[in-house]
């Protein structure tokens, strides 16, 4: 018989008190598995007639995810519970790419079958030859990656169901396979050179490299260290919690929009100088200051409140302590700058000595302002012959796997809406129409 002495432990709640009606109603605080309370807002307009006001949403939670965890203050990474340090020294990109998308790492079967499946969906259809065509030759990569990207919807008609489990599973391996093919594409033809395809025998990076960087008339010999620098940055940048890209991708998910729509939305949200697009920042940054002599001369600008001038690669929305993907990426970049006997750069060394300088200034120390993944990233992309107009591209290469993840997770989310966020208005009250003849 049951115990009728037992008690319930009593929910935890917040209590919010409308001063003006004196009413006060009682919304459950919510607990993930790690992380800090989350508020339950969602009766609040039917409880108070009230909405909340939260630019830039910093304070609110707009999902429940199972994917990625982040805590900014302690520097930690976790994708499905695992470091991201354990990760990228451990795993390949597949492996991590398997683990984001299905939760678990694969054994060896199961990495057998997912590379397979990954690697016989590399090729574009033919067709998408020609759309590429249809550009300027001068066009960004990244709006040439929005466009076919986009069109790929065009082309791949059985996996666009999104009600459809396996037509989703096919859209995304579609769509992680044949991004790097899509990137390199967009490299080649702005270099006016000629596509190459992929190869069936290469990995997943080693694919992409040689897509890159190879010509019908040059092979092109994958350089291993290379090839791993890459599958680490890949790694690094594969996901990242709710950013703005990875919003954007479940904001027009949330409407029902076909697969590719949604990753061709977050290859734009991607594009913006903030987001993605903060490596090739740095580059440009480095090319005003020009030489180590000016370093001081902008280390100033950049603690002078009135003056515009940002350090990039230095700081995080997020992260109030050391990026851990930036510790990873550093050891990337040194790598990389050994095994190409890259010593005197003078943007490279000019990028290592703005390193030093501000690492040992207490300015940026104190403020936590410490070099991220942006700045290691555009370094080492330099270094192996990648143009700048080509950064973000990358980015958007990486994180597709996430962009996939994220949004067949709101799909299967029992508590999934269209996106409909409400505002502060602050235009013209009513107001009474006058006809055209009696406006002075």
């Amino acid at each position: 018989m049951p115990n009728h002495s037992e008690t319930k432990t009593p929910r935890e709640t917040v209590t919010v008190t409308d001063n003006s009606s004196g009413r006060s109603v009682e919304f459950p605080l919510l607990s993930g598995s790690v992380g800090p309370k989350v508020m339950d807002i969602r009766p609040l307009y039917n409880e108070l007639g009230i909405f909340t006001y939260d630019p830039g949403y910093t304070s609110t939670g707009s999902c429940k995810s199972a994917i990625t965890y982040i805590d900014g203050d302690q520097g930690v990474l976790l994708h499905r519970g695992y470091a991201i340090e354990d990760l990228a020294e451990h795993c390949d990109f597949l492996e991590v790419a398997h683990l984001i998308l299905n939760g678990e790492l694969p054994n060896p079967t199961q990495k057998a079958r997912f590379n397979d499946e990954i690697t016989h969906h590399s090729m574009l259809n033919e067709q998408i030859n020609f759309f590429f065509r249809g550009f300027r030759r001068d066009a960004h990569p990244m709006a040439v990656m929005c466009g076919v990207v986009g069109a790929m919807a065009a082309f791949y008609h059985d996996s666009t169901n999104v009600h459809d489990p396996r037509q989703r599973m096919i859209a995304g391996e579609r769509l992680i396979a044949k991004m790097p093919t899509v990137t390199a594409w967009a490299y080649k033809y702005s270099m006016g050179q000629p596509f190459m395809y992929p190869k069936n025998s290469l990995g997943y990076s080693e694919n992409f490299l040689h897509m890159m960087f190879a010509t019908p008339c040059d092979d092109y010999e994958v350089n291993p260290v290379l090839a791993r620098a890459m599958d680490r940055i890949l790694i690094l940048h594969a996901d990242h919690e709710q950013n703005a890209s990875t919003s954007t991708v479940r904001l027009a998910g949330s409407s029902g929009a076909n697969p590719f729509a949604c990753i061709a939305a977050g290859i734009a949200s991607l594009w913006g100088p903030a987001h993605g697009g903060a490596n090739e920042a740095v580059l440009q940054m480095l090319r005003e200051i020009g030489s180590k002599d000016r370093i001081p001369e902008f280390i100033a600008r950049a603690k002078d409140k009135n003056d515009s001038f940002r350090l990039m690669g230095f700081g995080h929305r997020v992260y109030k302590n050391y990026d851990p993907r930036a510790k990873i990426m550093q050891r990337t970049c040194y790598e990389v700058l050994e095994e190409l006997g890259i010593h005197n750069d003078p943007l490279l060394s000019l990028a290592i000595e703005l390193e030093r300088i501000a690492l040992n200034d207490d300015y940026f120390v104190e403020r936590k302002l410490f070099p991220n993944v942006d700045f290691y990233s555009g370094i080492i992309f330099s270094a192996m012959g990648i143009p700048t107009q080509m950064f973000t591209s990358l980015f958007a290469l990486a994180r597709t796997v996430g962009w996939i993840a994220q949004w067949n997770e709101m799909l299967t989310d029992a508590d999934q809406k269209i996106g409909r966020p409400r505002q502060l208005y602050t235009g013209e009250k009513p107001r009474p129409f006058r006809p055209l003849a009696d406006r002075a």
